[in-house]
């Protein structure tokens, strides 16, 4: 449980949309950010980049097109991230996913995230008691992926999103309600593979590029002049994969991102803009013009080492610019796969910074791969 004030970054949309803003501290912000936190360990292991990264369950998360692609025809896998476990006890991340392949080239799948932020202890600005209350967000998304071509599939992703974040509660005047939303994802994907037959060698490359969480405004209950942008994002990725004997295999992946919100300046008040001419005019808003644009983009660089298809190592690293957040950290993990259909995950984070609350951040995935002809008998593995 932890003390809930109205500065709360969370809340401080409820009282005005101008953030103040000086040199070196523009930054972009959104509430829903729950909705950018890399949510499976696969990725997390390697720097939190995806979206050009060998297809599997999750890539309804981070390249809904490349479902298409998947070696197996079903596929399920659950996450678990405790949130900020050095600083609170009952904060966590939760990422469900589903997908089934219609034919050969096309998938559907359905997802869910979830984000508990525990038992908050609501406060006014005079410390005054305004009760408790469990804060929670989520988002529920319907997926449809389809090969256009031999190595060119694109995707669509529906979301349902609803962030509660203190209930009625009455803070500053403002009587607050939950915050409801409709959003999409448009992905694409293009990959080529090249295989030698004899030696089981392969090389491929891949290329992807996704737009995510496209859609209206959100608003906790103070009125239109402060709807909020939620956290529409661009990102680009590229990756390689190497095996020259099809035993050890080499994944080599890299995103860039970029936060499509507007850039706050300390003077205008960003949240009068429309969702789309907010979203899309954030590549040229920056005050210092197209230098501080480029600051914006975050670049997150893995590698992932396979043996055999069946044990993997992972390192990564994320990195923002130090006038927009900041975050830079080193991140590390492993899965193994067995009996051809199950497979766990974990990922660990290290700040660059020290005291960093993102320190220790660890990550679990349990997964399942199934095709027509299997079925689910945990007998067939006894032996």
């Amino acid at each position: 449980m932890r003390i809930f004030f109205v500065t709360l970054s969370s809340l401080f949309i409820l009282t005005s949309g101008v953030v103040k803003a000086q040199q070196g501290t523009r930054i972009p912000h959104s509430p829903l950010s729950f909705l950018t936190f890399a949510p499976d360990a696969r990725s997390a292991g390697m720097g939190e980049a995806g979206v050009a990264l060998s297809p599997d369950a999750n890539s309804t998360y981070w390249n809904a097109a490349k479902l298409p692609y998947n070696t197996k025809d079903f596929g399920v896998s659950a996450s678990y991230t405790p949130w900020l476990r050095n600083l609170v006890d009952d904060m966590w991340l939760g990422y469900l996913s589903a997908y089934k392949k219609l034919d050969k080239s096309s998938a559907v799948a359905i997802s869910a995230n979830y984000f508990d932020n525990g038992r908050l202890d609501l406060r006014d600005a005079q410390g005054g008691q305004n009760g408790y209350f469990n804060s929670k967000e989520f988002a529920i998304n319907g997926t449809y992926s389809r090969q256009l071509g031999k190595n060119f599939s694109m995707g669509l992703t529906l979301k349902y999103i609803s962030s509660n974040l203190s209930g009625n509660a009455v803070i500053n005047n403002v009587s607050l309600r939950t915050a409801r939303t409709a959003a999409g994802d448009i992905s694409a994907f293009y990959r080529k593979q090249y295989k030698n037959d004899e030696n089981g060698g392969e090389f491929t490359w891949s290329l992807g590029a996704v737009l995510s969480n496209l859609g209206g405004k959100v608003n906790y209950g103070s009125g239109t002049e402060t709807e909020n942008f939620i956290p529409t994002n661009l990102k680009l990725g590229g990756g390689i994969t190497y095996s020259a004997d099809g035993r050890n295999k080499f994944n080599f992946i890299v995103d860039a991102s970029k936060l499509m919100v507007p850039t706050p300046d300390g003077v205008t008040n960003i949240n009068t803009q429309g969702a789309l001419a907010g979203a899309f005019g954030s590549f040229s808003d920056a005050p210092d013009g197209f230098k501080e644009e480029l600051q914006e983009v975050a670049l997150a660089i893995g590698a992932e080492y396979w043996y055999n298809d069946i044990f993997a190592l992972r390192a990564g690293y994320f990195g923002e610019n130090k006038n927009k957040g900041d975050r830079k950290f080193f991140t590390a993990g492993a899965g193994i796969r067995f009996a051809d259909r199950y497979a766990v995950d974990f990922a660990y984070l290290f700040p660059v910074t020290q005291g960093s609350p993102l320190a220790q951040t660890l990550r679990i995935t349990l997964s399942l791969g199934l095709n027509k002809a299997e079925k689910l008998d945990v007998s067939d593995t006894e032996n």
